[in-house]
């Protein structure tokens, strides 16, 4: 028998919020009251009022969601290694069985989660997870299984591919994905934190699917259209490389462009728009230190023409911006949210919500910065517009933004 965990509907939080755009108000001597209180009237008008809702409560260090299609249902990954399906109607929690083996050590774990873009048609669910060998090294790995709701379990599970080499150590799995519009899968994968900062760097060797993004068809072969394909001494998987450890992924709405939130050294973090075939730079070409110091890792990116330029990063110094899963909003339940782009902020502990314009990005006042949760991921749901906020810590929440 399938083993079943509930959860029961915990009540909403009655915690509530009022988020304006970021202005900087320049200080003159002797302003004018009339100034101020216009000033006012426009913060005011600008505002968005929202509500925070509990969804679910004691996640054990959440990664990732995904809305079933038509349902009122959530796939949820949990660190540790448990996938479940919760009802985001009332709040019950299933446990789905036969998920796969995984190393839950550091950064490591059950990570990501994304559906195929036929389904229920096809109903498969995909994975990735980190994995050890026999020698007790590690590598991200992708995988799929078709979900069976009656029965909660993922059946005829396959693995579809490893970022090998192995590596010693427990950090930087990266691990997003996403399907695009032609239902090609993209995979990220980060550097395993590896401290060689040069042209050898693993994240710079085109040999190997570490440190890179990677694209697959559905059934984890590789694309005759990717970009290094002809090339032999190019592993044909890669789409891009030079990351260090990109956990956030999501496709622009409009431009159908695939962004991505990456971590950098000291600052250095970036948001990329990805290029088939580009070099983003990582460790030749970073904003970023190397940790605790003021010694600057590889060259400013903005000083190479061989590398692709972030289009909003933290340098060193400012502090950072240490990214997770990250979305655009396209829903109907805030219409002032339309287009932005929101980020969550692991330590920071709070959403970055960005403008776009084209790649003009600029950063506005930041959500739940009162609430001290790492902020994992953030998704929209499809039907009701609603952000879903994804919390990582050892017993944690899953909560919404809804209207006010």
């Amino acid at each position: 028998m399938p083993n079943k965990n509930k959860i029961n509907r915990r009540s909403f939080l009655s915690t509530s919020a009022a988020i304006g755009v970021f202005t900087v108000a320049g200080c003159a001597e002797g302003a004018e009251d009339e100034d101020d209180e216009s000033d006012e009237a426009d913060e005011e008008q600008d505002r968005t009022d929202f509500e925070i809702e509990e969804v679910a409560d004691d996640l054990s260090n959440p990664w990732a969601i995904a809305f079933l299609p038509n349902e009122s249902e959530i796939l949820i990954t949990e660190r540790e290694g448990n996938l479940s399906l919760l009802d985001r109607d009332d709040g019950t929690l299933e446990l789905i069985d036969e998920t796969p083996e995984v190393y839950a050590e550091g950064q490591g774990g059950l990570l990501d989660v994304a559906l195929h873009p036929n389904f229920p048609d096809e109903c498969w669910v995909y994975l990735t997870y980190s994995v050890t060998n026999d020698d007790g090294e590690s590598a991200t790995e992708l995988g799929r299984g078709r979900l069976d709701t009656e029965e909660q379990t993922l059946q005829d599970f396959e693995e579809l591919y490893v970022a090998e080499p192995y590596i010693e150590g427990d950090g930087h799995f990266g691990s997003r994905i996403i399907f695009d519009d032609d239902q090609t899968l993209y995979m990220t994968t980060g550097d395993r934190q590896l401290k060689d900062f040069g042209e050898d760097h693993v994240s710079q060797d085109t040999s190997n699917g570490v440190g890179a993004t990677l694209r697959f068809m559905p059934d984890g072969t590789i694309p005759d259209d990717n970009p290094f394909v002809d090339e032999p001494d190019v592993h044909d998987a890669i789409f891009s490389y030079g990351h260090r450890n990109s956990q956030g992924m999501t496709i622009h709405p409009e431009s159908g462009e695939i962004w991505q939130s990456e971590h950098g050294e000291e600052a250095g973090d970036e948001i990329n728009i990805i290029e088939a075939g580009g070099n983003y730079g990582w460790p030749i070409a970073h904003y970023g230190c190397e940790y605790d110091t003021d010694i600057p890792v590889g060259d400013l990116p903005d000083e190479r023409d061989d590398t692709v330029n972030p289009v909003y990063y933290w340098e060193c110094g400012s502090g950072g911006f240490p990214p997770g899963g990250m979305t655009f909003y396209d829903g109907e339940a805030f219409p002032d949210w339309q287009g932005d782009l929101f980020v969550g902020n692991l330590p920071g502990e709070y959403i970055g919500r960005f403008t776009v314009d084209d790649r003009d990005v600029a950063e506005t006042t930041p959500l739940l910065e009162d609430q001290e949760w790492r902020i994992r991921d953030v998704e929209v749901a499809p039907d009701t517009g609603h952000l879903y906020i994804v919390i990582d810590e050892e017993s944690a929440p899953l909560v919404r933004l809804v209207p006010a």
